[in-house]
């Protein structure tokens, strides 16, 4: 527990020397931050309740123990590295954040078809998700960031499953991934907050 502590620590402090100054002191941004840390631990709390109900659903729980049906899945991580390099910019971790965001939307049509009766719950998660995409946009034009809008038409194919157990088993893994994603985002957002 310790070394996954120094772990998910040390990256953090390789950001305290970021070039992000002209940022720091700006109250608009300072709310913007705050608004929107809010706003992703809502997001990470309803894709925590979504993975209870697969656990509890389809007894999926641990990631140890679906590591040989992973590798039959063609799920990703959606990289977020921009947001925890030591050259750390908010432009290129605020577009991350928006492509991962985009990726996982789209992902999420695999949880609703998993999950039909939770589909209210994956629905909100879309909108939120959306919502905060369209915040960091507007706060990137605010702060005369370079944007990149991504067409709804050309959205990632969905994932195919060739069976049922894997469709159980490729949802459940969107969801850890998502999670690490916005845990990641999360970082990034407080970080800047602090600063």
């Amino acid at each position: 527990v310790l070394l996954l502590g120094v772990l998910l620590w040390a990256p953090w402090q390789a950001l305290h020397g970021a070039p992000l100054t002209e940022l720091s002191g700006d109250q608009d941004f300072q709310l913007f931050l705050q608004r929107n840390l809010e706003f992703t631990r809502k997001i990470r709390g309803d894709v925590a309740a979504l993975q209870r109900v697969v656990c509890d659903t389809f007894q999926l729980c641990k990631e140890e123990e679906l590591v040989l049906v992973r590798q039959h899945l063609d799920i990703v991580q959606v990289p977020l590295e921009q947001c925890h390099k030591r050259t750390f910019q908010a432009e290129t971790c605020f577009s991350q954040i928006r492509a991962g965001l985009r990726i996982y939307h789209s992902s999420l049509a695999t949880i609703r078809d998993l999950l039909p009766e939770h589909a209210g719950l994956v629905e909100t998660l879309q909108l939120d998700m959306a919502n905060l995409s369209s915040n960091i946009q507007q706060q990137m034009e605010d702060l005369g960031l370079a944007t990149v809008t991504y067409p709804t038409e050309n959205q990632d194919p969905l994932p195919t499953f060739s069976s049922r157990f894997h469709h159980q088993v490729g949802g459940f893994f969107i969801l850890a991934k998502f999670q690490r994603f916005l845990e990641t985002a999360y970082r990034a957002l407080r970080h800047l907050a602090s600063l």
